[in-house]
């Protein structure tokens, strides 16, 4: 099985880099779990998101969801220069009220399948001159410093979200070679949690058996039983946080065997779920 690795951490509810590679980087398709926004300065990547790929421009905004199983090509005869935000998804929930959720546009994002944000000229202005004193106050020391970075942080993501409910920036279209693959993936997760086989998938997305499986292989670069066994292994990990029994995990998302998902939680997080809960406890 190929090894979607688990990458980065988050300790607090968000985290601010500004980053700069001139050195050859190579990575391998992984996921977080927590969320994560990218802003793009400079350089020359493609972004595979989930099937779809996206050639990206200076000021490009990537909404990279928990869970979303991701990696960058990187051209390194060019710098790459981008701006990275880790945040917690607890985090945008704990200010959602009846009139407003912060986390309106990576829903939006899923909805449409597209994970890039282009952002019009006379836009930029509001989104990047509190980015940049966004920046300024993660960077900098000063009185109530970790207070003053959330207050800036949340002026962020209300000036994103007013952005995308008012049409003001664009959600690319994703780049795929078949677009077969997003409808393959709609269905895989929203039947997560069910009897899923290589059969019932071709026959729900009009697709032969041999071809499904070769087609997906190609345009994600990872078989349709890793996909599904890492999305798996996701949600169980997330239903463990939240203090769900490992027992009641295991089966609710998706595995019908506690031994197979067992052995695949402790290969590829380094810990039995049991170990896993402990840690929660000890947080």
């Amino acid at each position: 099985m190929d090894n979607y690795q688990k990458r980065g951490y988050l300790n607090s509810d968000f985290r601010l880099f500004h980053l700069t590679d001139t050195k050859k980087q190579d990575f391998e398709y992984h996921y977080h779990d927590f969320d994560k926004i990218i802003i793009f300065i400079r350089g020359s990547v493609t972004y595979r998101i989930e099937g779809c790929t996206y050639q990206l421009k200076p000021y490009d905004i990537l909404l990279v969801g928990h869970n979303d199983i991701h990696k960058p090509d990187i051209d390194s005869s060019v710098p790459y220069e981008r701006i990275i935000v880790y945040l917690s998804p607890g985090f945008l929930l704990a200010y959602r009220s009846d009139s407003y959720d912060l986390s309106t546009c990576f829903q939006k994002s899923k909805e449409l399948h597209s994970h890039v944000l282009r952002i019009h000229s006379m836009e930029k202005s509001d989104l990047y001159r509190t980015l940049a004193n966004l920046e300024y106050a993660c960077t900098h020391e000063g009185y109530a410093r970790d207070l003053y970075c959330q207050v800036v942080f949340l002026e962020f993501m209300i000036q994103l979200n007013r952005a995308s409910l008012d049409n003001r920036v664009q959600y690319l279209p994703p780049v795929t070679g078949d677009r077969r693959i997003l409808i393959i993936m709609d269905y895989i997760n929203s039947h997560l949690t069910e009897e899923i086989t290589v059969d019932t998938i071709a026959e729900a997305c009009y697709i032969s058996r041999y071809h499904l499986m070769h087609l997906f292989k190609g345009e994600t670069g990872y078989t349709l039983f890793d996909y599904i066994t890492e999305k798996r292994l996701a949600m169980a990990r997330d239903l463990l946080k939240s203090g769900t029994p490992v027992t009641e995990a295991c089966f609710r998302s998706g595995f019908k065997n506690y031994s197979t998902f067992f052995r695949a939680y402790k290969k590829h997080f380094h810990v039995s779920p049991s170990e896993a809960v402990k840690d929660r406890g000890n947080v």
